[in-house]
């Protein structure tokens, strides 16, 4: 299964893992699965970081790097995915999971999230 994983879910795997369900954390470890992790994840970090948000006070450089120490993938953002969003009905205002769940559409990955809203897109979701 190719997993991508929300911005919060991948704060809390680093950060802490028992808010996770018992679910993910088994899909995570199952090494079968491909796990992802988008640039507009880190993009997000950036962003609400500098806008001084409580819970993004992590280093995206950081972030990142041990993300793809521990074996995640990085996905970029294509102009596919930008023009997916257009596609998406209003259900999320947030911009970044937008994209997140134009990514999982277009590329077929499994959007692994905490968000409830993100499950009413046609999407394959994981709830986390």
């Amino acid at each position: 299964m190719k997993l991508l994983f929300d911005t919060h879910v991948l704060l809390w795997a680093a950060a802490s893992p028992q808010r996770i369900s018992r679910k993910v954390r088994m899909l995570i470890e199952n090494r079968e699965n491909a796990l992802i992790f988008s640039a507009a994840s880190i993009w997000e970090i950036v962003i609400k970081r500098t806008l001084g948000r409580r819970d993004f006070r992590v280093d995206p450089q950081r972030v990142r790097r041990r993300l793809i120490e521990n074996g995640y993938d990085e996905l970029p953002i294509g102009g596919e995915h930008v023009l997916r969003v257009a596609t998406l009905p209003a259900v999320h205002r947030d911009p970044f999971d937008r994209l997140l769940v134009a990514q999982a559409i277009h590329e077929g990955l499994v959007l692994v999230t905490a968000d409830r809203a993100l499950a009413q897109y046609p999407a394959s979701v994981v709830m986390a």
